[in-house]
């Protein structure tokens, strides 16, 4: 069983997010403050680009994951970190002690909506190009940026929650996990495990969300160490899945009883196709991956955009 194309997604429909929430960063050091702990160039983003980053531990593990746009001018400025609503405040938290005399504050920014409209075909729907984190205004006071991820995941709106009417017809949110896990994105705590998951093991570098050129940022050791030393051994892959669906964190398999990895997370699509992520020993790819709770059989399905290293 394999999925169907991840990138057709037609008619576009607007999927709420209320799982997602936005962190506001303001003040005249923002920028400067910010660029010190995450994994992005956050002088990058402005008016027409948004972007994926990450706030590890100083021992370069994963804390959180967040698109970061910026908006406003002058005075009025602001960094919006749109995340996990149930973990913005731990995020507040940890990016506060860092703050010392830095010129920056950061509050939960409320009267936002999050939604998604999933699909390649919605950039156009909206007028943005096809480019990872292109970004304008909407009218009414909304923002949407195309993900910064990979353009073939669809677009991402801050909505005002007084906004009278969505611009298009409402879908469920099923859909768009479905839509991501088939393209094999990573998205919160639900697969990457906080103070455990590396960036490079989960996509980072290949859709964008990492930059070795920017400098010196909270974790960035191992970071670089795990990429210019080869240390990648497992890989976040999408996997297709025949029977029950495991539970995250549940271990995996091959057929010959050796560990192949863990499930992250995963559903039940609505056409009965279950399908997930799964963190996978690379050395275990090419045979029959199996469950050990409830015996299901996971085919890996490695995304165009992936790099897998090749064996010499």
């Amino acid at each position: 069983m394999t999925p169907a194309d991840p990138s057709a997604v037609s008619p576009p429909v607007l999927c709420p997010r209320p799982d997602r929430g936005v962190l506001g960063l303001s003040g005249a050091d923002r920028v400067s403050f910010l660029q010190g702990l995450v994994s992005n160039d956050v002088t990058r983003a402005g008016p027409e680009q948004a972007l994926w980053a990450a706030f590890l531990t100083p021992q370069g593990k994963y804390l959180h994951d967040f698109f970061v746009v910026s908006v406003g001018e002058g005075e009025s400025a602001r960094l919006l970190l749109v995340g996990e609503a149930a973990r913005l405040e731990d995020l507040r938290a940890r990016l506060s002690r860092y703050r010392l005399r830095s010129k920056v504050t950061l509050d939960l920014a409320g009267g936002w909506t999050v939604a998604v409209i999933p699909g390649r075909n919605a950039a156009a729907s909206l007028g943005l190009p096809d480019r990872p984190g292109a970004m304008r205004a909407l009218d009414g006071g909304g923002l949407a940026f195309v993900d910064p991820r990979l353009s073939a995941a669809g677009v991402h709106l801050l909505l005002p929650e007084a906004a009278a009417k969505p611009p298009l017809p409402l879908g469920e949110e099923s859909l768009w996990q479905a839509h991501r896990l088939a393209l094999g994105l990573p998205e919160g705590s639900d697969d990457l495990e906080p103070e455990k998951a590396l960036l490079l093991e989960n996509g980072f570098e290949e859709l964008g969300g990492v930059d070795f050129k920017k400098g010196c940022y909270m974790g960035q050791e191992l970071t670089a160490r795990t990429k210019y030393r080869g240390l990648v051994k497992k890989r976040l892959i999408p996997v297709a899945i025949d029977g029950p669906l495991p539970a995250p964190g549940s271990a995996l398999r091959t057929g010959e009883g050796l560990d192949a990895g863990e499930m992250r997370s995963g559903l039940v699509r609505a056409d009965g196709q279950t399908l997930g992520l799964a963190l996978l020993r690379l050395a275990r790819l090419g045979g029959p991956i199996l469950a050990e709770d409830g015996g299901a059989t996971l085919t890996p399905s490695i995304p165009s955009w992936m790099i897998i290293p090749t064996a010499e």
